[in-house]
Protein backbone atom coordinates (compact mmCIF):
# COMPACT_ATOMS: atom_id res chain seq x y z
CA UNK A 1 0.00 0.00 0.00
CA UNK A 2 1.26 3.43 -0.95
CA UNK A 3 0.65 6.08 1.71
CA UNK A 4 1.27 9.74 2.35
CA UNK A 5 4.10 10.83 4.64
CA UNK A 6 1.93 10.81 7.77
CA UNK A 7 0.40 7.43 6.92
CA UNK A 8 -3.18 8.64 7.33
CA UNK A 9 -4.01 8.52 3.59
CA UNK A 10 -3.74 5.33 1.53
CA UNK A 11 -3.52 6.20 -2.15
CA UNK A 12 -6.13 4.50 -4.34
CA UNK A 13 -4.30 4.99 -7.63
CA UNK A 14 -4.43 2.20 -10.22
CA UNK A 15 -0.88 3.04 -11.36
CA UNK A 16 2.15 5.09 -10.28
CA UNK A 17 4.22 6.67 -13.03
CA UNK A 18 7.78 8.01 -12.78
CA UNK A 19 8.57 9.68 -16.11
CA UNK A 20 12.23 10.27 -16.96
CA UNK A 21 11.78 12.97 -19.60
CA UNK A 22 9.38 15.72 -20.56
CA UNK A 23 8.35 13.72 -23.63
CA UNK A 24 7.55 10.71 -21.46
CA UNK A 25 5.62 12.92 -19.01
CA UNK A 26 3.57 14.39 -21.85
CA UNK A 27 2.82 10.95 -23.26
CA UNK A 28 1.80 9.49 -19.87
CA UNK A 29 -0.40 12.47 -19.09
CA UNK A 30 -2.19 12.40 -22.43
CA UNK A 31 -2.77 8.65 -22.17
CA UNK A 32 -4.14 8.66 -18.62
CA UNK A 33 -7.88 8.72 -18.02
CA UNK A 34 -7.64 10.49 -14.65
CA UNK A 35 -4.36 11.72 -13.17
CA UNK A 36 -2.90 13.64 -10.25
CA UNK A 37 0.64 14.83 -9.53
CA UNK A 38 2.29 13.27 -6.49
CA UNK A 39 5.03 15.30 -4.85
CA UNK A 40 6.78 14.47 -1.60
CA UNK A 41 3.55 13.11 -0.05
CA UNK A 42 3.37 15.79 2.61
CA UNK A 43 -0.34 16.55 2.20
CA UNK A 44 -2.26 15.43 5.28
CA UNK A 45 -5.58 15.10 3.48
CA UNK A 46 -6.73 13.51 0.20
CA UNK A 47 -5.56 16.39 -1.99
CA UNK A 48 -3.06 14.23 -3.90
CA UNK A 49 -5.24 11.11 -3.98
CA UNK A 50 -7.01 9.73 -7.03
CA UNK A 51 -8.75 6.62 -8.24
CA UNK A 52 -6.88 7.18 -11.51
CA UNK A 53 -3.12 7.39 -12.00
CA UNK A 54 -0.48 9.21 -9.94
CA UNK A 55 2.48 10.89 -11.64
CA UNK A 56 5.66 11.60 -9.66
CA UNK A 57 8.43 13.76 -11.15
CA UNK A 58 11.20 12.64 -8.78
CA UNK A 59 13.06 10.78 -11.57
CA UNK A 60 12.93 13.56 -14.13
CA UNK A 61 16.28 14.99 -15.30
CA UNK A 62 17.75 17.48 -12.88
CA UNK A 63 16.83 20.99 -14.02
CA UNK A 64 18.50 24.02 -12.42
CA UNK A 65 19.04 26.98 -14.75
CA UNK A 66 20.15 30.21 -13.07
CA UNK A 67 19.63 33.44 -14.99
CA UNK A 68 21.93 35.84 -13.14
CA UNK A 69 20.83 38.88 -15.10
CA UNK A 70 17.13 38.29 -14.44
CA UNK A 71 17.80 37.05 -10.88
CA UNK A 72 15.71 33.95 -11.48
CA UNK A 73 16.12 30.20 -11.55
CA UNK A 74 14.21 27.60 -13.54
CA UNK A 75 13.82 24.29 -11.71
CA UNK A 76 12.02 21.01 -12.27
CA UNK A 77 8.65 20.83 -10.54
CA UNK A 78 9.54 17.62 -8.74
CA UNK A 79 12.74 18.99 -7.21
CA UNK A 80 12.96 19.50 -3.47
CA UNK A 81 14.14 22.87 -2.22
CA UNK A 82 17.21 21.37 -0.56
CA UNK A 83 18.32 19.92 -3.89
CA UNK A 84 19.23 23.25 -5.52
CA UNK A 85 19.96 25.85 -2.85
CA UNK A 86 23.68 25.12 -3.12
CA UNK A 87 23.50 25.84 -6.86
CA UNK A 88 22.03 29.24 -6.04
CA UNK A 89 24.63 29.94 -3.39
CA UNK A 90 27.41 29.16 -5.85
CA UNK A 91 26.02 31.87 -8.13
CA UNK A 92 25.60 34.37 -5.29
CA UNK A 93 21.82 34.03 -4.97
CA UNK A 94 19.20 32.71 -2.57
CA UNK A 95 15.46 32.29 -2.30
CA UNK A 96 13.86 35.02 -0.16
CA UNK A 97 11.93 32.54 1.95
CA UNK A 98 11.90 28.85 2.76
CA UNK A 99 9.48 26.58 4.59
CA UNK A 100 10.17 24.71 7.82
CA UNK A 101 10.95 21.59 5.80
CA UNK A 102 13.46 21.82 2.94
CA UNK A 103 12.39 18.29 1.95
CA UNK A 104 9.20 19.35 0.14
CA UNK A 105 8.87 19.66 -3.64
CA UNK A 106 8.71 23.05 -5.33
CA UNK A 107 5.58 22.26 -7.36
CA UNK A 108 3.73 20.78 -4.39
CA UNK A 109 4.64 23.59 -2.02
CA UNK A 110 3.69 26.40 -4.38
CA UNK A 111 0.50 24.66 -5.55
CA UNK A 112 -0.77 24.65 -1.96
CA UNK A 113 0.56 28.07 -0.85
CA UNK A 114 2.93 26.53 1.65
CA UNK A 115 4.95 29.18 3.43
CA UNK A 116 7.84 30.11 5.63
CA UNK A 117 7.69 32.95 8.11
CA UNK A 118 8.20 36.69 8.29
CA UNK A 119 5.87 39.67 8.41
CA UNK A 120 7.59 41.06 5.32
CA UNK A 121 7.90 37.75 3.48
CA UNK A 122 5.38 36.26 1.08
CA UNK A 123 4.72 32.55 0.87
CA UNK A 124 6.85 30.31 -1.35
CA UNK A 125 4.23 30.78 -4.06
CA UNK A 126 5.02 34.49 -4.34
CA UNK A 127 8.51 33.66 -5.64
CA UNK A 128 7.02 32.00 -8.71
CA UNK A 129 7.63 34.13 -11.80
CA UNK A 130 6.62 31.49 -14.32
CA UNK A 131 5.46 27.90 -14.64
CA UNK A 132 5.01 25.27 -17.33
CA UNK A 133 2.02 22.94 -17.06
CA UNK A 134 1.47 19.70 -18.96
CA UNK A 135 -2.25 19.72 -19.72
CA UNK A 136 -4.72 16.89 -20.29
CA UNK A 137 -3.84 16.34 -23.95
CA UNK A 138 -0.08 16.41 -23.28
CA UNK A 139 0.50 19.96 -24.45
CA UNK A 140 2.67 22.34 -22.43
CA UNK A 141 1.16 25.66 -21.35
CA UNK A 142 3.63 28.32 -20.20
CA UNK A 143 2.50 31.20 -18.00
CA UNK A 144 4.52 34.17 -16.78
CA UNK A 145 3.82 36.80 -14.16
CA UNK A 146 1.65 39.44 -15.80
CA UNK A 147 -0.28 36.97 -17.97
CA UNK A 148 -4.04 37.07 -17.52
CA UNK A 149 -4.29 33.64 -15.86
CA UNK A 150 -1.05 33.72 -13.91
CA UNK A 151 -2.41 34.80 -10.51
CA UNK A 152 -4.95 32.00 -10.72
CA UNK A 153 -2.53 29.32 -11.86
CA UNK A 154 0.23 29.47 -9.24
CA UNK A 155 -1.75 28.11 -6.27
CA UNK A 156 -3.47 25.46 -8.37
CA UNK A 157 -4.15 22.45 -6.07
CA UNK A 158 -2.93 20.24 -8.92
CA UNK A 159 -6.15 20.60 -10.92
CA UNK A 160 -4.77 22.46 -13.94
CA UNK A 161 -2.29 19.77 -14.98
CA UNK A 162 1.17 18.50 -14.07
CA UNK A 163 3.58 21.38 -13.32
CA UNK A 164 6.78 20.30 -15.03
CA UNK A 165 8.92 23.35 -14.20
CA UNK A 166 8.83 26.66 -12.37
CA UNK A 167 10.82 29.87 -12.61
CA UNK A 168 11.51 31.44 -9.22
CA UNK A 169 12.65 34.93 -8.24
CA UNK A 170 15.99 35.18 -6.45
CA UNK A 171 17.66 37.68 -4.13
CA UNK A 172 21.38 38.20 -3.45
CA UNK A 173 22.73 35.53 -1.11
CA UNK A 174 22.50 36.44 2.57
CA UNK A 175 23.32 34.94 5.94
CA UNK A 176 21.02 34.35 8.88
CA UNK A 177 21.64 33.64 12.55
CA UNK A 178 19.06 31.76 14.59
CA UNK A 179 18.40 31.88 18.30
CA UNK A 180 15.69 30.41 20.52
CA UNK A 181 14.12 32.25 23.45
CA UNK A 182 11.88 30.65 26.05
CA UNK A 183 9.02 31.71 28.29
CA UNK A 184 7.34 34.52 26.33
CA UNK A 185 4.28 35.66 28.33
CA UNK A 186 1.10 34.81 26.43
CA UNK A 187 -0.23 38.33 26.99
CA UNK A 188 2.79 39.88 25.21
CA UNK A 189 2.42 42.05 22.11
CA UNK A 190 2.47 39.05 19.78
CA UNK A 191 2.42 41.11 16.60
CA UNK A 192 5.46 43.09 17.72
CA UNK A 193 7.28 39.83 18.40
CA UNK A 194 6.38 38.46 14.96
CA UNK A 195 7.69 41.70 13.44
CA UNK A 196 10.94 41.59 15.43
CA UNK A 197 13.19 39.85 12.91
CA UNK A 198 13.38 38.61 9.33
CA UNK A 199 11.63 35.39 10.35
CA UNK A 200 10.00 34.58 13.68
CA UNK A 201 8.11 31.48 14.83
CA UNK A 202 6.30 30.99 18.13
CA UNK A 203 5.81 27.49 19.51
CA UNK A 204 3.31 26.68 22.25
CA UNK A 205 1.54 23.61 23.58
CA UNK A 206 -1.32 25.74 24.98
CA UNK A 207 -0.72 24.35 28.46
CA UNK A 208 0.12 27.50 30.36
CA UNK A 209 0.48 31.26 30.32
CA UNK A 210 3.64 31.40 28.22
CA UNK A 211 4.76 30.64 24.69
CA UNK A 212 7.21 27.74 25.04
CA UNK A 213 9.74 28.93 22.45
CA UNK A 214 10.36 31.90 20.15
CA UNK A 215 12.61 31.08 17.18
CA UNK A 216 14.22 34.30 15.95
CA UNK A 217 16.05 34.37 12.62
CA UNK A 218 18.05 37.55 11.90
CA UNK A 219 19.67 38.57 8.66
CA UNK A 220 23.34 39.17 9.34
CA UNK A 221 23.83 42.87 10.03
CA UNK A 222 20.31 43.46 11.41
CA UNK A 223 19.88 44.54 15.00
CA UNK A 224 19.40 41.60 17.33
CA UNK A 225 15.84 41.18 18.57
CA UNK A 226 15.33 39.70 22.03
CA UNK A 227 11.64 39.32 23.00
CA UNK A 228 10.86 40.97 26.33
CA UNK A 229 10.35 38.60 29.23
CA UNK A 230 12.14 35.67 27.63
CA UNK A 231 15.25 33.69 28.48
CA UNK A 232 17.74 32.74 25.79
CA UNK A 233 17.97 28.96 25.38
CA UNK A 234 21.25 27.57 26.71
CA UNK A 235 21.46 24.87 24.05
CA UNK A 236 19.77 23.68 20.85
CA UNK A 237 16.03 23.09 20.98
CA UNK A 238 13.47 21.09 19.00
CA UNK A 239 9.97 22.58 18.70
CA UNK A 240 8.43 19.38 20.08
CA UNK A 241 9.68 18.54 23.59
CA UNK A 242 11.65 15.31 23.70
CA UNK A 243 12.49 15.18 20.00
CA UNK A 244 16.12 15.00 18.86
CA UNK A 245 17.66 18.45 18.40
CA UNK A 246 20.19 17.12 15.87
CA UNK A 247 17.35 17.22 13.30
CA UNK A 248 17.10 21.00 13.64
CA UNK A 249 19.06 23.71 11.87
CA UNK A 250 21.94 25.41 13.71
CA UNK A 251 20.92 27.71 16.56
CA UNK A 252 22.71 29.67 19.32
CA UNK A 253 23.19 32.71 17.08
CA UNK A 254 25.77 31.12 14.77
CA UNK A 255 25.45 32.74 11.32
CA UNK A 256 25.15 30.66 8.18
CA UNK A 257 23.71 30.81 4.69
CA UNK A 258 19.98 31.49 4.65
CA UNK A 259 19.12 28.03 3.26
CA UNK A 260 20.71 26.49 6.38
CA UNK A 261 18.83 28.68 8.87
CA UNK A 262 15.40 29.66 7.50
CA UNK A 263 14.10 26.06 7.59
CA UNK A 264 13.62 24.65 11.07
CA UNK A 265 14.89 21.23 10.03
CA UNK A 266 18.01 19.98 8.28
CA UNK A 267 17.57 18.27 4.89
CA UNK A 268 19.76 15.30 5.79
CA UNK A 269 17.47 14.27 8.64
CA UNK A 270 13.83 13.27 8.73
CA UNK A 271 12.31 15.70 11.25
CA UNK A 272 9.92 13.13 12.72
CA UNK A 273 8.54 9.69 12.03
CA UNK A 274 5.40 11.11 10.46
CA UNK A 275 3.30 10.06 13.45
CA UNK A 276 1.17 13.17 13.38
CA UNK A 277 -1.68 15.04 11.77
CA UNK A 278 -1.55 18.73 10.92
CA UNK A 279 -4.06 21.55 10.67
CA UNK A 280 -3.46 25.21 9.94
CA UNK A 281 -5.75 28.23 9.89
CA UNK A 282 -4.83 31.64 8.50
CA UNK A 283 -6.41 34.80 9.93
CA UNK A 284 -6.00 38.44 9.04
CA UNK A 285 -3.22 40.11 10.97
CA UNK A 286 -5.68 42.54 12.56
CA UNK A 287 -7.64 39.58 13.97
CA UNK A 288 -4.64 37.61 15.18
CA UNK A 289 -4.68 38.58 18.87
CA UNK A 290 -8.39 37.86 19.21
CA UNK A 291 -8.01 34.59 17.29
CA UNK A 292 -5.21 33.41 19.56
CA UNK A 293 -7.34 34.32 22.55
CA UNK A 294 -10.16 32.19 21.10
CA UNK A 295 -7.82 29.19 20.85
CA UNK A 296 -6.53 29.80 24.38
CA UNK A 297 -10.13 29.64 25.66
CA UNK A 298 -10.35 25.99 24.53
CA UNK A 299 -6.87 24.97 25.63
CA UNK A 300 -8.28 22.15 27.78
CA UNK A 301 -9.50 20.50 24.55
CA UNK A 302 -6.49 21.40 22.40
CA UNK A 303 -3.57 20.51 24.66
CA UNK A 304 -4.34 16.79 25.26
CA UNK A 305 -4.25 15.94 21.52
CA UNK A 306 -1.49 18.39 20.54
CA UNK A 307 2.23 17.89 19.99
CA UNK A 308 2.95 21.57 19.32
CA UNK A 309 1.38 24.67 17.80
CA UNK A 310 3.30 27.18 15.68
CA UNK A 311 2.35 30.80 15.10
CA UNK A 312 3.85 32.70 12.14
CA UNK A 313 3.25 35.78 10.00
CA UNK A 314 3.07 35.88 6.19
CA UNK A 315 2.67 38.92 3.93
CA UNK A 316 -0.34 39.46 1.68
CA UNK A 317 -0.34 38.49 -2.01
CA UNK A 318 -2.60 38.53 -5.09
CA UNK A 319 -2.76 34.80 -5.86
CA UNK A 320 -6.38 33.71 -6.15
CA UNK A 321 -6.37 30.60 -3.96
CA UNK A 322 -3.73 31.83 -1.54
CA UNK A 323 -4.80 31.94 2.12
CA UNK A 324 -2.94 35.27 2.22
CA UNK A 325 -4.92 36.78 -0.67
CA UNK A 326 -5.19 40.53 -0.11
CA UNK A 327 -4.52 40.36 3.62
CA UNK A 328 -1.42 40.27 5.81
CA UNK A 329 -1.81 37.07 7.73
CA UNK A 330 -1.00 35.27 10.94
CA UNK A 331 -0.95 31.48 10.64
CA UNK A 332 -1.97 29.24 13.55
CA UNK A 333 -0.60 25.77 12.96
CA UNK A 334 -1.38 22.61 14.94
CA UNK A 335 0.71 19.43 14.90
CA UNK A 336 -1.61 16.85 16.44
CA UNK A 337 -1.03 13.36 17.71
CA UNK A 338 -1.68 10.58 15.18
CA UNK A 339 -5.15 9.70 16.48
CA UNK A 340 -7.84 10.91 14.08
CA UNK A 341 -10.71 9.84 16.31
CA UNK A 342 -9.42 12.04 19.13
CA UNK A 343 -8.18 14.87 16.93
CA UNK A 344 -11.03 15.50 14.49
CA UNK A 345 -13.56 16.75 17.07
CA UNK A 346 -10.94 19.27 18.21
CA UNK A 347 -10.27 20.32 14.61
CA UNK A 348 -14.01 20.96 14.32
CA UNK A 349 -13.98 22.99 17.52
CA UNK A 350 -10.97 25.10 16.50
CA UNK A 351 -12.60 25.77 13.13
CA UNK A 352 -15.82 26.86 14.84
CA UNK A 353 -13.98 29.21 17.20
CA UNK A 354 -12.01 30.79 14.35
CA UNK A 355 -15.01 31.10 12.02
CA UNK A 356 -15.75 34.60 13.30
CA UNK A 357 -12.38 35.67 11.86
CA UNK A 358 -13.02 34.18 8.40
CA UNK A 359 -10.11 31.81 8.94
CA UNK A 360 -8.80 30.19 5.77
CA UNK A 361 -7.51 26.61 6.10
CA UNK A 362 -4.29 25.37 4.55
CA UNK A 363 -5.32 23.36 1.50
CA UNK A 364 -3.02 20.39 2.19
CA UNK A 365 -3.78 19.89 5.87
CA UNK A 366 -6.70 18.44 7.83
CA UNK A 367 -9.78 20.65 8.01
CA UNK A 368 -13.56 20.26 8.04
CA UNK A 369 -14.58 23.67 6.72
CA UNK A 370 -17.50 23.19 4.33
CA UNK A 371 -17.28 24.08 0.64
CA UNK A 372 -19.95 26.74 1.10
CA UNK A 373 -17.91 28.47 3.80
CA UNK A 374 -14.70 28.12 1.80
CA UNK A 375 -16.29 29.90 -1.15
CA UNK A 376 -17.08 32.85 1.10
CA UNK A 377 -13.51 33.05 2.39
CA UNK A 378 -11.64 32.37 -0.85
CA UNK A 379 -13.38 35.04 -2.89
CA UNK A 380 -11.67 34.09 -6.19
CA UNK A 381 -12.52 30.41 -5.92
CA UNK A 382 -15.16 30.58 -8.64
CA UNK A 383 -12.71 32.40 -10.93
CA UNK A 384 -10.26 29.57 -10.33
CA UNK A 385 -12.94 26.96 -11.07
CA UNK A 386 -13.61 28.73 -14.38
CA UNK A 387 -9.87 28.67 -15.18
CA UNK A 388 -9.72 24.96 -14.39
CA UNK A 389 -12.69 24.32 -16.68
CA UNK A 390 -10.90 26.07 -19.54
CA UNK A 391 -7.56 24.28 -19.10
CA UNK A 392 -9.03 20.89 -18.16
CA UNK A 393 -12.64 20.77 -19.41
CA UNK A 394 -12.98 17.01 -18.85
CA UNK A 395 -11.71 17.24 -15.26
CA UNK A 396 -8.82 14.80 -15.77
CA UNK A 397 -6.86 16.31 -12.88
CA UNK A 398 -9.68 16.61 -10.36
CA UNK A 399 -10.45 14.20 -7.55
CA UNK A 400 -13.30 13.86 -5.07
CA UNK A 401 -11.85 16.50 -2.73
CA UNK A 402 -11.20 19.14 -5.37
CA UNK A 403 -14.55 18.47 -7.06
CA UNK A 404 -16.31 19.06 -3.77
CA UNK A 405 -14.36 22.23 -3.05
CA UNK A 406 -14.65 23.71 -6.54
CA UNK A 407 -18.18 22.71 -7.52
CA UNK A 408 -20.71 25.55 -7.79
CA UNK A 409 -23.24 25.91 -4.99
Amino acid sequence: MEKNWAGNVIYRATAFHYPRSLAELRHMTAKAGRARALGTRHAFNELADTGGELVCLARMPRLVEVDSEARQVKVGGGMRYAEFTEDLDAKGFALPNLASLPHISVAGATATATHGSGSGNGSLSTSVAGLEIVTADGDVVALRRGDEDFDGAVVNLGVLGIVSSLTLDLVPAFEVSQSVHEGLPLDSDILAVLDGAYSVSLFTDWSGDTINQVWVKHRTGDLEFVPDGTTRADGPRHPVPGMATRNCTRQLGVPGRSADRLPHFRPEFTPSAGDELQTEFMVARDDAVAALRAVDEIRERVHPVLQISEIRAVAADRLWLSPYYERDTVCIHFTWIADAAAVMPVVDLVGERLAQFSARPHWAKVFTTTPEVLRSRYTRLQDFADLASRLDPAGKFTNELTQRLLSPT
